[in-house]
């Protein structure tokens, strides 16, 4: 096996923290004229943006938990070995200046990403795989995520000493002096023969959910202001240093909406606001909403006849965004000639970059065969294929696990509460084996980094929350047979593309049982009947301690009570570590110590076939 090489360091552009503007950037790049052939005569030239975002810890088509290559329904791939080719086959289809930019969430996701912040921490010679792909690219530059925050600042730090591009991050500012602590924008001089330069201003914006989401790791050393108000301060700096072009990276979904309702002043999803309220903005790459949207054009609210395009790939290198554009010089300054357009690339087609391949093979390898170390065993068979519309055992282990270990650390009166646990479906193709059980078996039921809290919480409350999870179901006529797909992911005001699987909560006790029935011929809010504890109907009055994850209870899927129930247990231990470590101090899986069927879909009382 070769040594991947290491990345070339080159002058980090804007890479510095603390400061509010950053200094001009010069890019060469062959002109585009009219006739087609430079010359004092150049009065217009061609512009493309190449884009990618929620990469997440993605270099090979290959799934981690599965220990196979990557494939999904519409037979997409993943990665940015694949991302490469793509970004590499555009740059050479143009004879003009391209810029490649990202939007955020690089470096959680995979197993390998997970490898390289815990299990063997990057720094000095340890290099993050996705700084080694990345830099292979020739990024210009990429937004913050908000998973870039998971593993803590100062691992965030480090990751970005690795890159060969800047880290923007207009929204991520000092607490006391409000000012950006990453580079908010960089400035490209793109040099045009006989001509003025072009002057390409990119900023870049993340999501406040980070304040929520990320608090343990963020509080008191970084505020996150919204899009809106922060754009409307920095685009028109760009302007006034010369941009002709603004182009914003913005890790915030299309579709203005949030998951943590009016938590916070600021939109979760803000991309299209910033469109519509924020003048001098020409064309915005989006992230964070794992959507595809090839195009979308966007009026302005606050310039006449202004439109500005937003584009946005679909995840984990699945695809590439492309903007084009022409720009007609006007004395010494350019300007757009007729509509910005947009699509997306799939890389299903693409083969691996050779070079990409070659800098993390041998990181791949170590991780290949970390996650495929054997931890224990499974007495039978168990999968989460169902898990959004059955009481199923390996939910109900993620539950065990949680409420047991906040269970062991109480103390005083809270020790005498009765405990409960809340755990979603993250990932329903997880499944543990009957016999051998991997780390990558259960690492693929917990796919997310979060970590584990306890708080306090009233019968009322819990009735509350279940209410408030069951808004997951779509409204349905009968008790079927129906088919899964409808009956779950409802639309809401906060989820206008349909409730994700993450944000629907099952409720476990442990002591004694908690059950309901969700009883889907009720409107929302009326949902949970039969709630009983212990065999006896729920005492709102009564005191539990609930076992959470530091997403819900930041506030993120916007659960009621949660947020602002007293803590009573926060260790800052990851959940997915947790349910590995138990597995290999017990050494078996049986269903017979944890499982048990507590709630079930009801339409009018009688049980729902699902098919």
């Amino acid at each position: 096996m070769s040594t991947p090489p290491q990345p070339t360091r080159r002058a980090v552009v804007a890479g510095a923290a603390g400061v509010a503007a950053t200094a001009a950037t010069t890019a060469t790049a062959s002109p585009a004229t009219a006739a087609g052939s430079p010359g004092s005569s150049s009065r217009t030239i061609k512009l493309s943006v190449l884009g990618t975002t929620d990469l997440h810890g993605n270099v090979f088509n290959w799934d981690y938990y599965k220990d196979t290559e990557f494939d999904d329904s519409a037979h997409n791939d993943i990665g940015v070995a694949k991302v490469k080719t793509v970004i590499d086959r555009e740059r050479a289809a143009r004879d003009h200046p391209v810029l490649v930019l990202d939007a955020g969430d690089t470096i959680q996701g995979t197993p390998l990403a997970y490898y390289y912040a815990k299990v063997q921490p990057i720094g000095g010679n340890v290099i993050h795989p996705m700084a080694r792909a990345m830099n292979l690219i020739g990024y210009d530059a990429a937004a913050l995520g908000n998973h870039e925050f998971n593993y803590g600042i100062p691992l965030l730090r480090t990751f970005e000493s690795q890159l060969n591009f800047p880290l923007l991050g207009a929204n991520a500012v000092d607490p006391v002096t409000k000012r950006p602590v990453f580079a908010p924008y960089i400035i490209k001089r793109i040099k045009v023969d006989r001509a003025p330069d072009l002057v390409v201003g990119i900023l870049g914006l993340t999501n406040p959910g980070i304040a929520i989401w990320d608090h343990a790791n963020v509080e008191g050393k970084m505020e996150f202001p919204g899009l809106v108000e922060q754009a409307k301060k920095f685009v028109p700096e760009l302007k006034a240093k010369g941009c002709d072009v603004v182009i914003v990276s913005a890790h915030s979904g299309p579709n203005t909406s949030s998951s943590y309702g009016d938590a916070l002043p600021y939109p979760e999803n803000a991309a299209t606001l910033v469109a519509q309220e924020v003048a001098g903005v020409d064309a915005i790459l989006v992230g964070h909403a794992h959507l595809d949207v090839p195009t979308r054009v966007v009026d302005s609210l606050v310039t006449e006849g202004k439109q500005v395009v937003l584009c946005e790939p679909l995840f984990w290198g699945k695809k590439v965004a492309v903007f084009d554009m022409e720009l007609e010089r006007h004395g010494r300054r350019w300007s757009l000639v007729g509509p910005i357009t947009s699509t997306t690339l799939p890389t299903n087609t693409a083969e691996p970059d050779p070079d990409v391949s070659a800098a993390v093979q041998e990181q791949h390898d170590t991780v290949i065969d970390y996650v495929n170390s054997v931890v224990g065993t499974s007495t039978v068979a168990m999968s989460a294929d169902r898990a959004v519309v059955e009481d199923t055992p390996i939910i109900d282990f993620v539950n065990y696990v949680q409420a047991l270990t906040v269970r062991a650390a109480l103390t005083g009166a809270d020790a005498a509460l009765p405990m409960l646990s809340i755990a979603a479906p993250f990932n329903r193709g997880a499944s543990f084996p009957q016999g051998d059980v991997t780390i990558r078996d259960v690492a693929g039921l917990y796919i997310f980094d979060n970590t584990l809290l306890g708080s306090r919480v009233t019968g009322a409350q819990v009735k509350d929350y279940l209410e408030f999870s069951a808004n997951y179901f779509k409204a349905v006529d009968n008790a079927g047979p129906v088919a899964i797909d409808d009956v779950i992911r409802a639309v809401t005001p906060s989820a206008p593309t349909g409730t994700p699987d993450y944000n629907y909560d099952i409720v476990a006790g442990l002591e004694d049982r908690l059950t309901y029935d969700i009883d889907l011929a009720q409107p929302v809010g009326s949902r949970i009947t039969n709630l009983q504890y212990a065999g006896a109907a729920l005492d709102p009055a009564q005191e539990f301690v609930m076992a959470v994850n530091n997403y819900r209870q930041g506030g993120g899927g916007n659960f009621p009570h949660i947020k602002d129930a007293p803590v009573v247990y926060n260790a800052q231990v990851e959940i997915r570590q947790l349910l590995i470590d138990w597995v290999v101090a017990n050494g078996e899986i049986d269903p017979a110590q944890f499982a048990s069927m507590d709630w079930r879909l009801v339409y009018d009382q009688t049980p729902m076939t699902i098919t």
